[in-house]
């Protein structure tokens, strides 16, 4: 018998006596399950219940709100004499925008006129002279300045912006960058208007794509200035 041979007769062995050992084991465990007697084991249903009402951060506590605490309707009736001006139709204003103007709100988009953002906008369905206007006439229509523009174009559109920002506005951002470094960005809010922060934890394609599944994403929120 060749050497080959013999070392597979001795694996076809050992592999029958492995699964011999196995189907007797399995037997065996069975036999004293059957044995044992049965015992009623008790459900106890869950029971949904709020998450967290409070956060720690560097020894103040923070109110942690959540989506029943402001539903559709508290929203429409809070913000019913409100325009919302979104500034910039990139990610965050792509996303925020929509699912504002789904929720009901008025909200209207800022852009530069037939420019590539503008002709975004279109295709998503804001209709220019109704929605879509450019930067300068969206913030004078505003109530609520929503600037979702870049970084950098935060800093090189300010100059043309921040005069339009007059008394009973209210200046939004959802990146502190540009306030924060105003000594780099020169964005440097007004004092007489409130500047408040609401910040997605997601880009803004996920912030649409989560509320279009019904779901949300976890947000920081921040007061800058509380003029009102």
């Amino acid at each position: 018998m060749s050497f080959r041979n013999a070392s597979i007769r001795l694996a076809k062995s050992a592999s029958s006596a492995i699964v011999a050992a196995q189907s007797k084991r399995a037997l065996s465990v069975l036999a004293r399950q059957a044995a044992r007697p049965t015992v009623a084991r008790k459900v106890v249903p869950t029971i949904a219940a709020r998450g967290v009402k409070t956060i720690n951060f560097g020894g103040m506590d923070e109110i942690v709100y959540e989506r029943a605490d402001w539903p559709r309707e508290k929203l429409l009736e809070y913000f019913k004499n409100d325009t919302l001006a979104l500034i910039g139709y990139g990610s965050q204003g792509y996303g925020q925008g929509l699912n504002l103007r789904d929720n009901g709100l008025n909200v209207i988009i800022g852009v530069r006129k037939n420019g590539a953002s503008w002709k975004a906008a279109i295709e998503d369905g804001w209709v220019p002279g109704e929605n879509l206007f450019d930067v300068t006439e969206a913030i004078g229509k505003g109530t609520i300045i929503m600037n979702l523009l870049s970084d950098a174009a935060q800093s090189e559109t300010w100059p043309t912006i921040a005069p339009l920002l007059t008394e009973g506005k209210t200046l939004y951002f959802s990146h502190g960058f540009s306030p924060v470094f105003k000594e780099l960005t020169h964005v440097e809010p007004p004092k007489n208007i409130d500047v408040i922060l609401a910040a997605p934890k997601g880009s803004g394609r996920t912030v649409r794509s989560l509320f279009k599944e019904g779901r949300g994403i976890n947000s920081s929120y921040a007061v800058w200035n509380d003029r009102s």
